[in-house]
């Protein structure tokens, strides 16, 4: 069967340079003498065509060509040897895969850039070629498919194109030994970088205190020593390399090559667990992107190393060159996803951003009566000072002010009066489940025990429970307050404080038959922004030791005194992610519909206390005539769903990010649902009642 005519193109929304291409033609068409440009764009229509059916056979087919016909060979030879002249492989094999720069930033400029522009054979760097040679998801997988017989034709055929080039006396394998060298510097610099030094072999366990003690540990030593010993023995490796190829004993020389190739490995190891070491000091005093990003570039430059060790050592490198080729495909692919890049290296900074609110979110879960009695009278609380935001909130927009800022006045209004709400140690329900839910991902760690899932079990219903304590002591005060104020304002002003075109505009936009559902689970969403700028915030603040510089700064501490700056430090350690999930949700909630406006999106906020403050507040405008309106009840029937769509979809979102920075599986989760839907059938109670003592 004749393989020229009958191989389809790959499937592309663009044209690919072999689609339709007569390989006869292609193959007798190759000449050492084509300019470089032509020569790397002749290699890309042999790769497009040998893919475009079943690439394992269009190979072989290909190889079959060639030992068929000598003169074809031959030129095909030269063309070989002419691009391996004048191509820079250790560019490849030292470049390939890293940045420049040690930088996140850096990292995704690049693969934006890759994706949008488009790339040119007409190159001696053979990495940036290389993109174009193997620019299909597929590649990997077939590529490693290839049998020993086939990698032995290869070779066949790449040795003698190689043979009369290299001016070496070490061959191929002068370029890999260059990689070497140029990968060690890379990783002794970045070993050395100030970041990197700083966190390497820190001691984290819970009594250290890393501002009264910087004392540098045994593996932080053997770390830097390693790394100080890295480009030198790189560079005396080569050397014995060189002398084992006119040795006048090849053994000798060839034992000793292979012993300092198994010291280098041993560095290579210790500085990979070095840079791994920075990860614990990461979880323990905040994470930084770029220096999780700077531990990544590290530890897989030295996996590279190691990679090209075996090349260049093994009596039979074939199968290794082989396992770099596929490796390298697959970095090919794996630096084309700009999704992949967010998933590997922001995955520690979601499960740190979790864990943070996790330590906030344990002080809103009750677990026995008592704790449920007193989230009640802590909502309730809350709930007054939110009829009092309600007011306020009428009398900026009685102001009349340009929408931004009137949107960000009305924010400031919410951001304070969250703040008061937190320093006075009281809550706003809604805000619970964002927080709660990394929490209750924290029972996570282990999803196949029994005792694991009964454990997140029995949190979702300590968490329904607080929830209904919360809304309940928001709601069931938040009304009376709103209702008594204009009671007041009737009696002392002789009106009420909000006039009845206002009324009727609160019964207009809180209707459940106007857009308010879709409303309340947008501020849902908002409510899980904030707290994820409350995780992240304290974060910041830790890996900055910001609490340290309160703490030990001497014009703070000239300022305050010693014992007050240390207090001082210890509050806003204690209260910054309060802080900032408060004061961003305030601003959020005044602001977003603003924004949402000036793009003409159709977005506002519907937050269930605040929804039911204005209506308390319409009615006690309107009088009690309005509840024989049913205008009334249709908003009365909104706050329920309301008050659902502001708890469910902040609580689910939150719940999302938390497991999957934990690796939850799907199944898992299946195993959590179901293990909900049984406790909901057998106590469906527990989800509403607290427990008569904590053994329950």
């Amino acid at each position: 069967m004749n393989l020229d005519r009958i191989r389809t193109p790959a499937r592309r929304w663009w044209p690919r340079p072999g689609a339709g291409v007569d390989i006869s033609q292609l193959l007798d068409s190759a000449s050492g003498d084509l300019p470089l440009a032509e020569r790397h764009l002749w290699m890309v229509q042999l790769m497009d065509w040998i893919r475009a059916g079943e690439p394992v056979s269009g190979l072989q087919y290909v190889v079959r060509q060639l030992e068929q016909v000598p003169e074809r060979r031959a030129n095909v030879v030269a063309l070989l040897s002419a691009f391996w002249r004048d191509i820079d492989v250790a560019a490849l094999l030292a470049d390939f895969g890293f940045t420049a720069r040690s930088s996140f930033m850096q990292e995704l400029g690049e693969r934006v850039r890759s994706r949008m522009l488009p790339l040119s054979p007409a190159t001696s760097d053979l990495a940036t070629l290389f993109s174009l040679l193997f620019d299909d998801p597929d590649d990997a997988r077939w590529l490693g498919q290839l049998d020993d017989a086939m990698l032995v034709d290869l070779s066949g055929l790449l040795h003698p194109a190689f043979a009369g080039v290299s001016l070496s006396p070490l061959g191929w394998r002068e370029p890999f030994y260059d990689a070497i060298m140029f990968l060690s510097s890379q990783v002794r610099a970045a070993g050395f970088s100030r970041e990197m030094r700083a966190r390497m072999g820190m001691r984290v366990d819970q009594d250290f205190d890393p501002d009264e003690s910087n004392a540098e540990r045994p593996d932080q030593a053997s770390a830097r020593q390693a790394f100080r010993q890295l480009a030198l023995v790189a560079e005396r490796v080569h050397d014995l390399a060189l002398a084992a190829v006119n040795a006048p004993d090849p053994e000798a020389a060839l034992a000793a090559l292979l012993r300092e190739g198994q010291y280098f490995r041993a560095l290579l190891d210790t500085c990979a667990k070095g840079a791994l070491s920075v990860h614990d000091h990461l979880e323990a005093y905040g994470v930084s992107i770029d220096i999780v990003f700077q531990i990544d570039q590290l530890t897989e430059r030295c996996r590279r190393i190691e990679q090209l060790l075996s090349c260049v050592l093994s009596p039979t490198p074939a199968p290794d060159v082989h396992a770099l080729m596929v490796d390298l495909v697959r970095v090919s692919v794996s630096r084309r996803s700009v999704r992949a890049l967010f998933t590997q290296h922001y995955s520690m900074l979601a499960r740190k951003v979790a864990e943070r609110s996790a330590e906030t979110g344990e002080h809103y879960i009750t677990r026995t009566g008592a704790e449920y009695a007193t989230m009640f009278w802590r909502a309730a609380g809350g709930g007054a000072v939110l009829a009092i935001t309600t007011f306020l909130k009428f009398a900026i927009l009685a102001l009349g002010l340009s929408p931004f800022w009137s949107g960000l006045t009305a924010g400031g209004n919410y951001a304070v009066s969250f703040v008061i709400v937190q320093l006075l140690h009281w809550t706003v329900a809604t805000k619970q489940p964002a927080m709660t839910a990394p929490a209750m991902a924290a029972k996570l760690a282990d999803t196949r025990s029994d005792e694991a899932v009964e454990g997140f079990v029995d949190e979702v219903a300590h968490l329904i429970r607080s929830q209904m304590a919360g809304i309940l002591g928001n709601l069931l005060l938040v009304a009376p307050v709103v209702l008594a104020i204009q009671g007041l304002a009737w009696w002392l002003l002789k009106r009420p404080l909000i006039d009845v075109h206002t009324a009727h505009h609160v019964l207009d936009t809180l209707t459940l038959w106007g857009p308010s559902l879709w409303y309340a689970a947008f501020t849902g969403v908002l409510l899980f922004a904030s707290s994820l700028f409350a995780g992240w915030l304290e974060n910041w603040f830790v890996l900055n030791k910001l609490d340290s510089a309160l703490r030990w700064n001497p014009r703070i501490r000239a300022a305050f005194g010693a014992e007050r700056a240390q207090r001082w430090a210890l509050w806003w350690r204690q209260n910054i992610s309060g802080l900032g999930s408060n004061m961003s949700l305030g601003l959020l909630l005044g602001l977003v519909p603003v924004v949402a406006g000036f793009f003409a999106a159709p977005l506002d906020v519907r937050h269930v206390t605040l929804s039911t403050g204005q209506l308390a507040a319409a009615l006690g405008t309107l009088g009690p005539q309005l509840l024989h309106d049913p205008k009334f009840w249709w908003c009365f029937a909104a706050l329920p769903l309301t008050g659902l769509l502001n708890v469910g979809v902040s609580f689910g979102l939150a719940l999302r990010v938390a497991m999957r920075s934990r690796g939850v599986r799907v199944k898992d989760r299946a195993r959590l649902q179901a293990a909900l839907r049984r406790r909901l059938r057998q106590r469906p109670l527990s989800f509403l009642l607290p427990p008569r003592s904590p053994s329950h």
